[in-house]
């Protein structure tokens, strides 16, 4: 997601359960999980805390890439291989924030032209910092939680794609007092290449190599599947690149049916945005610049709506919050979440970080979602919380949460209804007729 402010929106209305705090604090992953009850773990956009400007090298008051390590490290330690409840960790992408080149060989063979843009001066970075700062934590990141035998995955973000430029056809306007944020007066974002994404989380690579839980990849690992079982189910996973053009749903219709039957969740970047509309932000919309590409609602049609055994999409990319529930074509619900943090800078006004054109300097201060599902019910449940290794706690036991966040994302809500924005369960009222009781 790119960083400018301008596309902050009310998040959609959920059709949730509330949660009470004190259940939530009752429950914490820490302890021992009861009989069906497992979590999946959902890192949203990391880019801001990865970024090599956020470091102490830099000039940064501290290092912004710990609070990613920070999180890697407690899902480590809550892995079920070490005696905890977390079963699987998806990632949403933004891995890291920048790029390494200003066109990748195929858009440019294809005849794809950048134009300089101002507007997007913060956006578009070549560095080699990318690929000496910014991959390094990455993998040093997902190491951790490797080596504690937890199964994983990671769709690719806008920012994880070797080249991002301005479109040429979409020139942005000489006079700021006529800027609309609309394509025809800012510009269009592209993206292309992964090859970095490949160095890292490719196929081939040790994370993946020889791993039964990594059952198939598309385009070298761009796009993948996993396997994971808990609660009583086997469990198949999608992670899938940005805007998947139909070779890659192709792809992945043929793995569903090599695993017919498992219910299955698609981690994918930009699908839901903050009003839980699947709508993409208007200045990145790759299906407008390249028609190759499947926009989310086309995602929707084509493939997720299509495919009984899908009951869960998780998504990030958009700056909030976002929750919406649709009948697939069997008429089955399909629960579709948002979660993007990337913005928030508690953390580094805690450690004299000064404000930026009167905002805090977005860097993710380590909050992460935790589904923690409960299969052993007649109807099974998953509880949406929100944790942040650096502060030790959940949202709702942090005093100060309201007080830090709500006034930049989420000024008409009362303190209440910001912290259930972030904490609620989600009723699989069909989840039994789908796929049968826990074995």
């Amino acid at each position: 997601m790119t960083g400018l402010d301008y596309f902050r929106f009310i998040v959609l209305r959920r059709m949730i359960v509330p949660f009470a705090a004190a259940l939530l604090l009752s429950a914490c992953v820490e302890q021992s999980p009861a009989p069906g009850s497992f979590t999946i773990a959902m890192i949203p956009d990391t880019q801001n805390m990865i970024d090599y400007k956020h470091q102490v090298a830099s000039g940064f008051a501290i290092d912004a890439s710990s609070l990613f390590l920070g999180q890697m490290e407690y899902l480590a330690k809550n892995a079920a291989a070490n005696g905890g409840d977390v079963a699987f960790v998806t990632s949403v992408g933004d891995v890291w924030q920048h790029q390494s080149l200003e066109m990748d060989p195929q858009h440019a063979a294809r005849g794809f032209d950048a134009i300089h843009n101002p507007w997007f001066a913060l956006e578009i970075e070549f560095t080699p910092e990318t690929r000496r700062v910014e991959l390094p934590s990455a993998r040093a990141g997902y190491a951790l939680i490797a080596e504690a035998d937890l199964p994983f995955a990671v769709a690719p973000g806008n920012h994880d794609y070797d080249a991002m430029w301005s479109d040429a056809r979409y020139p942005p306007v000489k006079d700021p007092r006529e800027i609309e944020f609309i394509p025809e007066k800012l510009g269009m974002l592209h993206i292309g290449g992964l090859d970095n994404f490949r160095s890292v989380f490719g196929d081939d690579t040790p994370f993946f190599a020889d791993r039964a839980w990594y059952v198939a990849s598309h385009h070298g690992g761009t796009s993948s599947a996993q396997r994971f079982e808990a609660g009583g189910y086997r469990f198949l996973h999608f992670a899938l690149e940005m805007s998947p053009d139909d070779q890659v749903l192709e792809w992945a219709s043929s793995v569903i049916a090599a695993n017919a039957g498992l219910p299955t969740i698609v981690t994918t970047h930009d699908y839901l945005d903050a009003r839980g509309e699947r709508r993409a932000n208007p200045i990145i919309d790759l299906a407008v610049t390249d028609p190759l590409h499947n926009d989310a609602e086309a995602l929707w049609r084509k493939f997720i709506s299509r495919h009984d055994q899908i009951f869960l999409v998780l998504c990030g990319h958009h700056h909030g919050q976002a929750v919406r529930v649709d009948r697939n074509q069997a008429g089955h619900e399909v629960h579709q979440i948002l979660a993007d943090f990337q913005d928030r800078g508690q953390a580094g006004l805690d450690a004299g970080v000064p404000l930026v054109r009167g905002k805090p300097v977005g860097i993710g201060d380590g909050w992460l979602r935790l589904l923690t599902f409960d299969t052993s019910d007649a109807v099974p449940t998953v509880a949406v919380r929100t944790y942040s290794p650096h502060y030790g706690d959940f949202s709702t036991a942090v005093a100060d949460y309201a007080g830090w966040y709500k006034a930049h994302e989420e000024p008409a809500m009362s303190d209440s209804e910001f912290l259930g924005e972030d904490d609620f369960v989600i009723e699989l009222t069909d989840f039994r007729a789908r796929f049968g009781p826990p074995r």
